[in-house]
């Protein structure tokens, strides 16, 4: 069994306690796995700062090399990586191979940015009066990055915040979480053989709720990257004040279908954008609105094809969809099946369950203020809902305090570009389920979903400080 250390200015060190780490789908216990404590926190934020001093001073060149080191290397141990996902995280071997897929077009991206860092030139003579002046302004980096990541995509969510972060010569606490902090770990070893030097990417496992304050409010820390829950989000953002801060948080993703679109073609991309990784992804599929006129051929469709699914071990690679993050999960949503059942919701397919997995379950009847439509299920959980006007289903879709991405399937172009300007998401995608995502879009939410964006480019902009610059020519 692995026991893990903290990874502090570039040496492996012993903690003073450790935690057991389950695997979701069987419950062994998998590793045993350091628990930092806030003072381990702090000494990791401050070899970071003092690594920053150097590591700022590193050419775009040489930083761009060393995330193109860590592309090769993970492109050579992908499958490895992908069994450790798994067996962690509980994700299906195919989803994980997709997700290391991802993970090193997220670290090439942020390579090839890590050269495309520039300024403008500002024309000074614009001004009246001034004739003897030219003007720029450049990126700079912040300094030392908070990093805290959750469960679900550990090996791409964190890419997303050491490759901006690297790319422009900023150094990084990470604190990956709880459940899967193994990704995170070997991804030490990987960027020291990559040639990033010591202390510029510290990790700290452990509990969130001891950690995050250290984390969070050290003055010497100058920017916070969080994805999680909006609860955790809006909490740290109050403690943040001025800093950066970018938070990537909750949404209960809608769809809405219209009539004109042929259902055979996009009924197995609704149901893969539903329950993939038993829905445990910030834009997994959970509302559907579908005109009245096709809701009962759309819904029988739509069951149909989620019974195909198959729930099983996650290193199958016959299997659809495995064990929730863990029992208490289960737990909760079972709860607000029940809940909803209670209150008229129909179980059309699905809502069984064991200790540790629930069968991707589809419910109709349901009410826009029940928990399973209004909150984030995170969950192998879908609603669909019928709505007889196209200004209804763009209403209902609204109809949340969270907005990440929405998205329409629609063969009328007036429909597409009202449903652009209307919905209320940091993303409308047009014939596509909400799912969608590339690692060079800006992503992010609006309303509760979130702050600010990532996606690298954009990233970039978040992670470094505008400068401008100004010479009189003439003295």
């Amino acid at each position: 069994m692995k026991e893990t250390q903290l990874w502090i200015n570039g040496k492996w060190e012993e903690a003073m306690e450790s935690y057991e780490l389950q695997s979701p789908y069987s419950g062994e216990v998998i590793a045993k796995v350091a628990k930092a404590t806030p003072a381990d926190v702090h000494r990791a934020i401050e070899g970071a700062h003092k690594a920053f001093q150097s590591f700022k001073k590193t050419t775009a060149y040489e930083r761009a090399e060393i995330l193109y080191h860590v592309v090769e290397i993970l492109r050579r141990r992908r499958e490895e990586l992908a069994d450790i996902l798994a067996l962690e995280a509980g994700k299906p071997i195919t989803a994980s191979l997709g997700e290391l897929d991802r993970t090193i077009a997220t670290y090439q991206f942020a390579a090839e940015e890590a050269k495309q860092v520039h300024g403008v030139t500002v024309p000074m003579d614009a001004a009246p009066g001034v004739t003897d002046r030219i003007g720029w302004t450049k990126r700079v980096p912040l300094g030392v990055v908070s990093a805290i990541t959750p469960f679900n995509f550990p090996f791409n969510l964190v890419a997303h915040k050491l490759g901006p972060a690297f790319a422009v010569g900023n150094t990084v606490v990470l604190k990956p979480a709880t459940q899967t902090p193994l990704s995170s770990i070997i991804m030490a070893e990987i960027f020291k053989e990559a040639g990033l030097p010591d202390g510029a990417l510290q990790i700290v496992t452990g509990s969130g709720s001891e950690l995050s304050e250290e984390l969070v409010t050290n003055p010497t820390v100058k920017k916070v990257t969080f994805t999680g829950s909006s609860a955790v989000g809006l909490k740290i953002k109050e403690q943040v004040g001025l800093r950066k801060i970018t938070l990537e948080l909750g949404s209960n993703a809608g769809l809405i279908v219209e009539p004109s679109v042929p259902i055979d073609k996009i009924i197995g991309r609704c149901v893969n954008g539903a329950f993939s990784f038993a829905g445990q992804v910030c834009i997994s599929l959970q509302r559907i609105f579908v005109h009245e006129s096709i809701y009962e051929e759309f819904t029988k469709a739509f069951v149909a094809e989620t019974e195909k699914l198959k729930v099983g071990d996650p290193l199958d690679p016959s299997t659809d969809v495995s064990a929730m993050i863990n029992p208490k999960e289960v737990a909760r949503i079972t709860e607000w099946i029940e809940e909803a059942k209670v209150q008229g919701a129909v179980v059309k397919t699905g809502g069984t369950f064991t200790e540790r997995t629930l069968t991707p379950t589809v419910m109709t009847n349901v009410k826009s203020d029940m928990k399973v439509v209004c909150q984030e299920v995170f969950a192998p959980i879908l609603s669909i809902v019928s709505y007889e006007t196209f200004d209804k289903a763009i209403d209902l879709l609204n109809e949340s305090d969270l907005g990440l991405n929405a998205g329409i399937f629609t063969n009328k172009l007036d429909d597409a570009m009202r449903a652009a300007d209307e919905l209320e998401a940091g993303a409308v995608i047009i014939n596509d389920i909400p799912t969608f995502r590339t690692d060079n879009m800006p992503y992010g939410g609006v309303k509760m979903s979130g702050y600010g964006r990532e996606g690298i480019k954009f990233a970039v902009e978040g992670m470094t400080d505008l400068k401008f610059i100004t010479v009189k020519t003439v003295i």
